[in-house]
């Protein structure tokens, strides 16, 4: 029996399957049920930051596919050619939706089809190439910037890509020659690398096991590739519209982008009857989404994580069935010990104010700042109903929708209360030490980056994968940065999670954030400081959080010097 289309019914049961796999949204590593079976078009990670060798540009990188196996043959996985991958970027929150956005398009062709060998004397199956289109017109029109743009193939072993009856080339060679200069200033890269993010998967999956209290822990990405796209963009073509030339200080509003990432397929594939393949056909859909890391895999819960990604960002602030997810982390319950704080020994340093100041509770499910709706002390800070009080104190009950929310909404303004506790003599809401401006309230879940703000050099003795923790911790306690309330340059301002950096340890940053310790940074100390009794605010609940660490802090392999930045993949001969 066959359909309408001269489908064999059994084709009909896989084309289900496909579109099971492929009518949803999903994000980062496998996090979200249905995009788990199309690994093809799965955003794994995405950065944004401000080369630190090239300090007149941005470095974009979106990652793709999985947990790939180096010595996964015989079909290494490589770009989809029936995916749209795309980069956006939203510069101006007067304008809806993105102002700029990079759409790649990805071509294979077999020169050998009578081997097995993935290479052989010279010639690729699976051979890929790359178009490259911009808009910067919100997607109405498309120029061409890179055509033909070449994608290395995976690092299968020493004989297929070093040796005479190979390629006959170095590793470092291939990927040195595709990275690509567009015609509108920006340079390319699109290829196989080892997968730059790093966490014990296995512990912290493991009911939060991490750092792990029994055994030793790992890095669950470790020995493992993924394929990026690499961007490297001048600041002049992200900035937005009617913006000066130089910035006006290192946090001009003016020069804040948000990037997300994306990947989409056509709605209808058709399996040919008489033979193997399909055809694809229909309006492109999105089938794959990512912006700040963890999101859906650590926030949102497994019964709404396809719903999640059935949103853009910009639907976000006006869909609100999740903000309570944010407003109230299912973490915080296991960082508090009224709740199931004892469930997670792991998480033992990581405990939430719940009386800060003697006054202020951010547990699950409390008021946290919004006892002070109304009250003139809140006038002209970022909690003013005639500031941004209405997004950030929406209501009770709402604890984390100070901190946990904008950062993952909005980006955070330079206004009180969000500025570091240095020069505010004791008052959260006073006027303190700038240290992030990142606000772009246009859209929800994106990595938010300040491209005025200048490099941390890697080489720096200050230079800490804590990002903005790191910075904070500078700010407050080290001379020269804790001497006064200015607005200067402090080192890893130019950290997560303003922009991501590779080197970022973001999980650790997350997790932190979720204890409270942006809330700390800004005045809002840990219970165990009491005004007018406890000498310093560096009190050891603080200092608990400042110093828990997961156990894998950096990725296993170094990171370039210079553009792609990305380490070269792992060969498969080489992974244990």
């Amino acid at each position: 029996m066959q359909n309408v289309f001269n489908v064999p019914v059994r084709s009909l049961l896989l084309l289900a399957l496909f579109f099971l796999a492929t009518t949803a949204r999903a994000s980062s590593h496998r996090e979200a049920p249905l995009i788990a079976n199309d690994p093809l078009a799965d955003n794994t990670d995405v950065y944004a930051f401000r080369s630190p060798d090239a300090p007149n540009t941005i470095t974009i990188i979106a990652c793709y596919i999985p947990a790939e196996l180096p010595h996964g043959g015989p079909n290494f996985h490589t770009f989809g050619e029936n995916v749209r991958y795309e980069i956006h970027v939203d510069n101006d929150p007067a304008i809806p939706g993105d102002e700029v956005t990079y759409r790649f398009t990805f071509t294979r062709v077999n020169e050998d089809p009578t081997t097995f060998f993935r290479v052989r004397l010279g010639k690729e199956n699976l051979k890929v190439r790359y178009k490259c289109e911009r808009s910067t017109d919100g997607g109405q029109s498309w120029q061409t910037i890179v055509d033909g743009g070449m994608v290395p193939p995976p690092y299968i072993g020493p004989r297929s890509i070093e040796s005479p009856v190979g390629l006959n080339t170095t590793y470092a060679s291939l990927m040195q020659q595709a990275v690509t200069s567009a015609s509108t200033g920006e340079t390319v890269f699109c290829g196989p690398v080892d997968d730059p993010f790093f966490v014990d998967l296995g512990g912290v999956f493991d009911l939060g096991n991490m750092p792990r209290q029994n055994g030793q822990f790992r890095d669950g990405l470790g020995q493992f590739n993924c394929h990026a796209i690499c961007l490297q963009v001048p600041i002049s073509t992200l900035l937005k519209s009617g913006a000066a030339a130089t910035p006006v200080n290192i946090l001009d509003p003016d020069y804040v982008i948000g990037v997300w990432a994306s990947a989409s397929r056509r709605n209808t594939r058709t399996l040919n009857a008489n033979g193997p393949g399909y055809n694809d056909s229909g309006d492109w859909v999105q089938v794959s989404r990512l912006g700040m890391p963890l999101t859906n895999e650590a926030v949102i819960p497994i019964g709404y994580k396809d719903f999640w990604n059935a949103l853009t960002p910009y639907d976000e602030l006006s869909d609100t069935q999740l903000d309570g997810f944010f407003y109230n982390p299912e973490l915080a319950l296991y960082m508090d010990d009224d709740l199931f704080g004892g469930a997670v020994p792991a998480f033992s340093k990581l405990r939430i104010q719940r009386k800060s100041l003697g006054a202020f509770d951010f547990g699950y499910g409390k008021d946290g700042l919004y006892s002070l709706k109304g009250n003139p002390a809140l006038a002209g800070t970022a909690l003013d109903d005639a500031v941004f009080g209405t997004l950030l104190l929406p209501g009770p009950g709402k604890a984390r929708s100070v901190d946990l929310w904008p950062a993952f909404h909005t980006g955070v303004p330079n206004l009180p209360p969000y500025q570091l506790a240095t020069g505010k003599n004791g008052n959260p809401l006073a006027a303190g030490k700038p240290f992030i401006n990142n606000f772009l309230p246009n859209g929800g879940d994106m990595l938010r980056l300040n491209m005025a703000t200048p490099v941390t050099p890697r080489d720096d003795a200050n230079f800490s994968s804590q990002g903005l923790v790191a910075a904070a911790v500078l700010g407050l306690t080290q001379a020269p940065y804790n001497e006064s309330a200015d607005l200067e340059f402090i080192p890893n301002m130019d950290g997560f999670p303003n922009g991501r950096r590779l080197e970022d340890d973001v999980t650790r940053i997350e997790l932190q954030a979720v204890s409270g310790v942006v809330l700390a940074a800004i005045g809002l100390w840990y219970d165990d400081y009491v005004p007018g009794t406890t000498a310093s605010p560096v009190t050891p609940r603080l200092l608990n959080v400042l110093t828990y660490d997961t156990g894998v802090n950096k990725n296993d392999k170094a990171f370039q010097a210079s553009f792609p930045y990305l380490a070269a993949p792992w060969a498969g001969t080489e992974t244990e």
